[in-house]
């Protein structure tokens, strides 16, 4: 089995390089948007009807090559699919909403500087030279420079396969490349589990005792929370263009620290030969009542991407992954079992009223987490990390077609 991953390198155009780019990523776009009105008003959404409909008036009228027309017909019948799905989920309100109907009433539009796809027709590589040769409206733009680490561009010499996108943000260019990687073997007799209670104050707590607390970055979200609020209140066209630069590195650095709390994790459970027990926390918002003060820090705490990144890595190391129940996991005992709400002394502090054994709160938590899962394992329940349905640019490239490796489960309260 593979993992597909992304590799983000980084371009180093010339000024005539980034103009031809430019140009391209415009005329793909504004294709897009025409393609999305003809399968709007036709109600044609799939990629080889519509190519009847729209493939020769995208050849004469933007000059697209070949491969470019058939990427932009595909790029709008998938931002189609995608707006279904979150339709079906209902992610976009329920039918008849204002929500809804603005989502449903108009065709998908692109923004001009929207992600092109690349294939290997469009693309050459020469990454011992770090150059490249792309496709352009203006013609094969030659010799564009590229940069990464050491580590990416060995990733990409040995197991780069299948499309790219050209991206353009902030000025910047990036070309986002696929990257097909064998798995470990699957480790099926694993020696124990490493639990790991994920939460707002300790980002992560592990059952060997680690602490990855949060108090910083809680601290800039703060922060980054009262100036927004300042912006959003200016409501001027260099504020908006403030709050959108301050909101992408806000969610740059979350997520470089979800990855280095992944990663840790799992190269723990790798060494030690154990494998891994998170808690399900799917519909955890909704389920969850919260006082109006802390809302907007538990709507920003970004779980379901950490637990994403720990699926992935997991899932590339060979390490299973079993998800049990959380219910209860704080206010059980981890020495004697015995459940009392009265137990979670604080935040962050566990004390047993009964037989008295106190413990870091989250410390005691990821324990529970841990013995949950290992009965499940002992009772014969294997399980490996899934292939993760989510798109996370820059880590992985989740192909929500493929199959897990094998079943997840879930366990529910013992």
């Amino acid at each position: 089995m593979i993992v597909k991953l992304v590799v983000q390198v980084k371009l180093l155009p010339t000024p005539e390089q980034a103009t031809a780019l430019e140009a391209t990523l415009r005329a793909c776009n504004e294709a897009a948007d025409w393609v999305s009105e003809v399968a709007f008003e036709k109600d044609v959404k799939r990629s080889f009807a519509l190519r009847k409909h729209t493939y020769a008036e995208i050849r004469a009228r933007w000059n697209l090559g070949a491969q470019a027309a058939q990427h932009v017909i595909k790029k709008t019948c998938d931002a189609y699919a995608t707006l279904k799905a979150s339709l079906r989920a209902g992610n976009l309100g329920k039918a008849g909403s204002k929500r809804h109907r603005k989502a449903t009433g108009k065709p998908v539009s692109f923004r001009p500087e929207a992600a092109q796809p690349y294939d290997d027709r469009m693309l050459s590589w020469q990454i011992a030279e770090r150059r490249l040769s792309v496709w352009t409206v203006q013609g094969r733009v030659k010799d564009v420079a590229f940069t990464g680490s050491p580590e990416q561009l060995a990733t990409l010499a040995l197991y780069r396969k299948g499309e790219s996108d050209l991206v353009c943000r902030d000025g910047m260019w990036f070309l986002n490349a696929t990257c097909e990687i064998p798995e470990a073997p699957a480790n099926t007799g694993p020696v124990d589990f490493l639990g790991v209670d994920l939460g707002i104050a300790n980002i992560a707590t592990t059952s060997d005792g680690r602490i990855m607390a949060g108090r910083e970055l809680n601290r800039i979200r703060t922060r980054e929370r009262k100036l927004r609020a300042k912006l959003q209140k200016k409501n001027t066209p260099s504020a908006k263009r403030r709050l959108k630069r301050r909101r992408r590195k806000e969610a740059r650095r979350a997520k470089d620290i979800n990855h280095k709390i992944a990663k840790h994790v799992v190269a723990e459970a790798e060494r030690t030969g154990r494998g891994i027990a998170l808690e399900d926390l799917t519909g955890i918002r909704e389920r969850v009542r919260l006082r109006k003060p802390q809302r907007a820090t538990h709507s920003s705490w970004a779980f379901a991407q950490l637990g994403a990144f720990i699926a992935y890595k997991a899932r590339k190391a060979g390490v299973p992954v079993v998800y049990v129940d959380p219910a209860y996991t704080s206010r059980t005992c981890a020495e004697c079992g015995h459940i009392d709400r009265a137990n979670r002394v604080s935040q962050a502090w566990f004390a047993c009223r009964s037989c008295g054994f106190v413990d870091h709160a989250d410390r005691n938590g990821s324990r529970n987490i841990r013995a949950r899962a290992w009965e499940l394992w002992r009772r014969g329940v294997q399980s490996t990390a899934p292939a993760p349905p989510l798109n996370l640019k820059g880590g992985l490239d989740a192909n929500a077609a493929s199959p897990p490796v094998m079943p997840v489960v879930q366990a529910r309260e013992l």
